[in-house]
């Protein structure tokens, strides 16, 4: 039987540095909720917003397959293995760390806010060698579409991670629907809404919200408005 885990925008955690405003789904920094740990293998979602000329000081990680998504604006990365980058609305940013790396995230603007998803995923393979890599992601063909923005690949659609996940971006016309049919059928699928209205299987769902689904077949999908969505398919063992 099909579980639902369903969490909405004003049940996250919530941290406000002034500079940095961030909404987590899952526990994380001065959130702690033991309800609220992961989702299987996605571990972190956090919606940020930086101001303009600030961001994230050099820092470390290991172990983690980290996944930037711009939603507004510009963001700076630079790290240890000498990547500089900038990426915007859409592209879509990974790094495994592996067995270590630092890095910065700043805006690259000195005016205007930046806003972004932050997404962690732990990792099938540990203490892999670091790398970084990011894509464009072509908002035409994810009209009323899945477009596979993330996968295990790397010969396939999007940038790949050590992991058995899959993740798809859509943009929905009011009332268009469609059935999400599953990679795996062991995985469980989070659905988290960037704009917009959906109904995912009789649960009614608004902007920045979330819904965790385990244990289900196809999973059907409809926008009451107009919507922009993004579906995250990971391992829930």
């Amino acid at each position: 039987m099909a579980k639902f885990f369903y969490h909405p925008a004003d049940s996250r955690g919530h941290a406000d540095h002034g500079w940095l405003k961030s909404n987590h789904t899952f526990s994380f920094a001065g959130y702690m909720n033991s309800e609220r740990m992961n989702f299987g293998a996605l571990r972190v979602l956090n919606d940020d917003f930086v101001e303009g000329g600030m961001g994230f000081g050099r820092h470390p990680h290991s172990n983690m397959e980290i996944i930037s998504i711009p939603l507004q604006g510009e963001l700076a990365h630079n790290d240890s293995m000498g990547t500089g980058s900038v990426i915007k609305k859409g592209d879509i940013q990974v790094m495994s760390a592996g067995t270590g790396i630092e890095h910065s995230e700043y805006n690259n603007s000195n005016s205007e806010p930046v806003k972004f998803l932050q997404i962690w995923v732990i990792p099938n393979k540990q203490n892999v060698e670091p790398r970084y890599d990011q894509q464009s992601i072509d908002y035409e063909a994810a009209k009323n579409n899945f477009l596979q923005i993330l996968s295990p690949d790397p010969d396939d659609e999007g940038v790949w991670i050590h992991q058995n996940a899959w993740f798809h971006i859509a943009e929905f016309d009011a009332g268009f629907a469609r059935q999400y049919v599953m990679k795996d059928p062991e995985n469980g699928l989070y659905i988290f809404v960037l704009s917009g209205e959906l109904n995912v299987e009789g649960q009614n769902m608004n902007s920045k919200d979330g819904l965790g689904i385990a244990g289900a077949g196809d999973i059907k999908i409809q926008a009451v408005t107009k919507a922009e969505f993004l579906l995250m398919e990971v391992p829930i063992q």
